[in-house]
């Protein structure tokens, strides 16, 4: 886990015609323990788009054959087709043509609903939470090679911020704290920055408080936590749900959850995983990073993907959990 860091200074034009919150990082802002579902409304003041040269391999193996996944009439999310990222300032290989493929759901009502989650497990060091960083634009990760489509839109191609507004969302294992910025305050402008990409009318503090009021119910939480601020002297259990509470205010079309049962006793995972699969629904879609059964108990994966070396080497189905849990990665190579 990585420890709070001292934090940034925020620049906030609040009014309905500004532009969005913009933040500026002090010289020891480390951006990785920083949450990524910030971004969905902050501009970044010290990122830049860079040109990527990227190369496709045209021999390459379909990611859908590669990953496992069935795309037979199925409305894609995101396809990802031999990704290969270094890290930017040493650049070593971390992730070596990773293939994945995610759909919508699948039924033609909630009733009838089969929703789709992936799961993502491996050891340390096999690449699982560099390609969810990668996948969100962390400056960190540099892509050498590969394609990503999200919602049939070039990722690889759009700032992190852009991406968030896309409607990728991405939790991470340590949110740290944000003095003098009050939950309700930090998710009314998420909120809204995401009803302007959408073309809609923002919602004044009134109006907001009431849509939010609901969400509280499904991560069990009380109305006093919108006036703290933002995961200043959480627990960990509260700094989750409240990452789970920002997922279900922005509505994403696919949500990376890495690690979010990490420092979670048995009640907080459980209110945590009802609270996500609550949020399901025909158009959207879960990708959870983890290395335990226990979370995929509660949150039922489509599809296993075993990574390895930086890339997806086996996909199955929770029975490959099991085994995992039992005899540990070497039963998963020998299969």
């Amino acid at each position: 886990m990585v420890s709070a860091l001292e934090m940034a200074q925020f620049c906030c034009a609040c009014s309905s015609q500004s532009s969005p919150l913009t933040f500026i990082p002090n010289s020891s802002f480390n951006f990785r323990s920083f949450t990524c579902s910030t971004t969905r409304f902050l501009s970044i003041g010290t990122s830049s788009r860079r040109p990527l040269s990227l190369t496709a391999n045209l021999a390459s193996v379909h990611s859908a054959e590669a990953s496992g996944v069935d795309r037979r009439d199925k409305k894609i999310l995101l396809e990802v087709k031999d990704l290969t990222a270094v890290i930017s300032e040493s650049k070593q290989q971390i992730l070596n043509g990773v293939n994945l493929l995610v759909c919508e759901g699948d039924g033609a009502d909630e009733v009838t609903a089969v929703y789709i989650v992936h799961a993502v497990m491996g050891k340390n060091g096999s690449g699982k939470s560099t390609f969810s960083k990668v996948l969100v634009g962390h400056p960190d990760y540099e892509v050498t090679g590969g394609t990503v489509e999200f919602k049939g839109e070039n990722l690889l191609e759009m700032d992190p911020e852009e991406r968030s507004l896309a409607g990728l969302f991405m939790s991470f294992q340590s949110p740290i704290e944000i003095p003098g910025v009050s939950n309700i305050d930090f998710l009314n402008m998420a909120y809204n920055a995401r009803r302007r990409k959408l073309g809609l009318p923002e919602l004044g503090p009134i109006e907001f408080y009431g849509y939010i009021s609901p969400k509280l119910d499904i991560v069990n939480m009380k109305t006093d936590f919108l006036n703290r601020n933002v995961n200043e002297g959480f627990s960990g259990g509260e700094r989750k749900r409240n990452e789970i509470l920002q997922l279900a205010v922005l509505g994403a079309d696919l949500a990376i959850l890495d690690e979010i049962d990490s420092g979670l006793d048995v009640d907080a995972l459980k209110d945590v995983a009802k609270a996500v699969n609550s949020l399901f629904n025909l158009t959207n879609s879960v990708l959870i990073i983890t290395h335990y059964l226990r979370l995929l108990e509660y949150i039922k994966p489509t599809y296993i993907h075993i990574m390895e070396g930086g890339k997806i080497v086996k996909t199955g189905d929770i029975s490959m959990a099991k085994v995992l849990e039992q005899e540990g990665y070497k039963a998963i190579s020998k299969a």
